[in-house]
């Protein structure tokens, strides 16, 4: 085990950034989790605020790495690790922008698998950068790497079943470019979890 704590000295602030950063990518998720049960709500506002102040903190991290003395850690893992985390609200605030362009074409259309997914994905990330805080259990992490891993081997097996689906020909054609760019996103989403979680294992390795 090592401590971040120590690395760092008192810089507390890349852990709350970090932590901040990760909340908002969980944050990102609910809404969409609210959006695609309720059609009516209006949570494009919510991404657009979720993205703007997951950029603000990244721009935080960058401008803190630049003028913090960092010894054994390495400036370029805060940046991965932060702007992977970045990544994670930006895709679903596109996912969300293009379920909305065509409401009647995605009504009863069921996401519910590929969101469980995500959610169950974010909730690792965040206990992830977490233990940033209190230093690293290297199987601790391996295991929640590992759990990562797993989600995103779900959802590819999955996006073979959505494929299929679209495929059958008793979808529209307008309906399966914008179903295939949807799921794809979706898909996408959960690679940025999957990216974040591991930049954090490389961390725990180099420093084990």
């Amino acid at each position: 085990m090592f401590s971040l704590q120590r690395l760092l000295g008192k810089e507390d602030k890349f852990f709350s950034l970090l932590e901040a950063s990760a909340e908002e990518a969980r944050n990102s998720v609910r809404a969409l989790v609210r959006l695609s049960k309720d059609l009516g709500t209006n949570e494009l506002e919510a991404f657009a605020f979720a993205r703007r102040k997951d950029k603000a903190i990244t721009k935080e991290i960058t401008d803190a790495v630049f003028t913090t003395f960092v010894t054994a850690l390495e400036r370029e893992d805060i940046e991965e690790l932060s702007t992977a985390l970045y990544k994670i609200p930006k895709t679903v605030g596109k996912f969300s922008e293009r379920f909305l362009l065509a409401p009647d074409l995605v009504r009863g259309v069921d996401f519910s698998k590929q969101i469980d997914l995500l959610e169950k994905a974010t909730d690792i990330v965040i206990e992830l950068v977490k233990s940033l805080r209190h230093g690293m259990d290297l199987e601790k992490v391996k295991d929640l790497n590992d759990k990562l891993q797993y989600l995103e081997g779900e959802a590819d097996r999955h996006m073979i079943t959505l494929y299929r689906d679209l495929f059958t020909g008793k979808h529209a054609p307008i309906q399966v470019i914008l179903l295939k760019d949807l799921y794809e996103l979706l898909e996408k989403v959960i690679d940025r979890c999957r990216d974040a979680g591991n930049v954090i294992a490389q961390i725990a390795l180099k420093n084990s």
